[in-house]
């Protein structure tokens, strides 16, 4: 059992909650949870795991629960145990994830694809009775993918699932928790039933607000409108102007407040102010979400020279025994590649022997790595929070035109790692870059920055090479593809 009473939880250094009176039940099942990348996805995570107490409010737990968390830079915990287990349930996790003998010894050689796939078999292999998962589906091919989907489906205790992979979260999930800070927003059903569930809510209360505003503003015309009549009758009904002992006036005008149009001029007025009252408190009741208007042009140029990178047919090592063939190749200042093939097959390695070998001076070549290290991450935060006033409003427009609140990112705390890579590629575009590379770049983020990021890139004048398993991307901004494919020596990559 996991229960969220009366939460509330605020960051260091943060100006404001980010959760507040949060409650919620997770029950057997799967339980996705959704929300922009610095929402706090992750940190409802370790709230539920018990690696952060709440401000307020209480987490009550009950169970065995295991953590596999989004980064894959270290082994997991048991990993060693679980490689040398040969019992039923460790060799048909093997089996079904795809994990091999020989994995224990190259960890290091692994991709981040199957060091997931290793990270979830251990987790699985402990029979916890709550599994919580961050990103399970990053850096995995189509094939790992459906490994990874029928190993978690397996699963029969209470499973919390931060995914921004719409198949995973459709498939085995049965609830939906959508974060917007500082509340949450539970819907029953999968991702695609509980999305046009809320979206059709936002579309009431869009549409409830719409004519709450129409209302309001109505009346206040008509307030202005009837409390320039009752000036204007106040102004007659005054006494100033008679003579003190003319006591017959005085009476007229003493009747005519209390029985004539003047009167029920001023009672119009008084009644509608209390209505324009009550309508901005409707207005304030309905629930608002405010929306960004999101866009973003990538300012970068076309390379004058005729050829980016030249390289001859060759052999590239992957590891003791496995190699990658490759053939003859040329990038022009303008083309658009696309890399694509299973996990394991040499794609990250290839692109890091390019990037050694490209005829341009680094400062106009934009790398966004698979991973970015921790202490990485935190040099690029340093970095950022030194630039100079203009320099860092590019920045902050930049990561704010892709779904990131820029206040985020001058807190103390370090950003999520969909934030991280918003930062490196804003700083890599402030230098008009003729050349981008991305390594899997919808990792770690969001749909909606997803979206935004395709459109960029779109009109982006410079050269592109994208490795990536959404062929949806790619098929939006790849003109050509590099494929590999697994091979009895290792791998190979051909042109297409």
């Amino acid at each position: 059992m996991i229960r969220f009473v009366d939460v509330c939880f605020t960051h260091s250094d943060a100006g404001e909650p980010l959760f507040e009176n949060v409650s919620l039940q997770f029950d057997a099942g799967w339980t996705g949870l959704v929300g922009t990348n610095g929402s706090g996805k992750t940190t409802l995570l370790r709230l539920a795991a018990g690696e952060l107490e709440p401000d307020a409010g209480h987490v009550l737990r009950k169970g065995r629960a295991a953590f596999c968390r989004q980064r894959t830079d270290f082994r997991p915990d048991g990993w060693e145990t679980f490689s040398a287990a040969v019992d039923a349930d460790a060799a048909l996790l093997k089996g079904v994830l795809g994990i091999r003998p020989n994995w224990w010894d190259r960890w290091e050689t692994l991709s981040h694809g199957e060091r997931k796939r290793a990270q979830i078999a251990v987790a699985l292999w402990e029979e916890p009775e709550i599994l919580l998962v961050d990103e399970p589906t990053n850096h995995l091919d189509g094939e790992s993918g459906t490994m990874v989907r029928e190993a978690l489906a397996s699963f029969r205790g209470i499973g919390i699932l931060v995914s921004h992979d719409r198949r995973l979260l459709d498939d085995i999930c049965v609830n939906i928790v959508f974060i917007e800070p500082p509340g949450v927003l539970v819907i029953p059903g999968n991702y695609s039933d509980a999305a046009e569930q809320k979206a059709l809510g936002e579309e009431h209360q869009r549409r409830q607000r719409s004519a709450a505003k129409d209302e309001l503003s109505k009346l206040r015309r008509e307030a202005a409108r009837r409390q320039a009549e009752a000036a204007r009758s106040v102004h007659r009904l005054s006494k100033r102007h008679l003579h003190r002992n003319d006591s017959d006036g005085r009476g007229k005008l003493d009747l005519a407040r209390l029985t004539g149009k003047d009167a029920i001029a001023g009672n119009f007025a008084r009644q509608l102010r209390n209505r324009v009252v009550r309508t901005e408190e409707k207005l304030d009741s309905i629930g608002f979400k405010k929306e960004y208007d999101l866009a973003y042009h990538i300012d970068g140029e076309r390379s004058h020279r005729d050829v980016l990178l030249r390289l001859g047919q060759g052999v590239l090592p992957l590891g003791p025994t496995e190699t990658l063939a490759f053939p003859g190749l040329v990038v022009g200042p303008s083309d658009r590649i696309g890399l694509s093939g299973p996990n394991g097959t040499g794609k990250s390695s290839f692109v890091r022997h390019l990037l050694g070998r490209l005829i341009l001076p680094p400062e106009r070549v934009v790398y966004l790595p698979q991973e970015i290290p921790v202490d990485e991450g935190e040099r690029l935060i340093r970095e950022v929070r030194s630039l100079s006033a203009d320099e860092l409003g590019r920045v902050l427009a930049f990561v704010s035109c892709l779904g990131t609140r820029p206040e985020r990112l001058l807190r103390g705390d370090l950003p999520s790692p969909g934030e991280i890579r918003k930062i490196l590629l804003a700083l890599g575009i402030a230098r008009r870059p003729h050349l981008i590379v991305m390594d899997e770049p919808t990792n770690h983020l969001d749909l909606p920055a997803i979206e935004l990021l395709e459109r960029a890139l779109r009109d982006f004048p410079g050269a592109l090479i994208l490795v990536s398993h959404d062929t949806r991307f790619l098929d939006a901004l790849a003109t050509a593809r590099w494929r590999f494919e697994r091979t009895a020596g290792g791998a190979r990559m051909e042109k297409s």
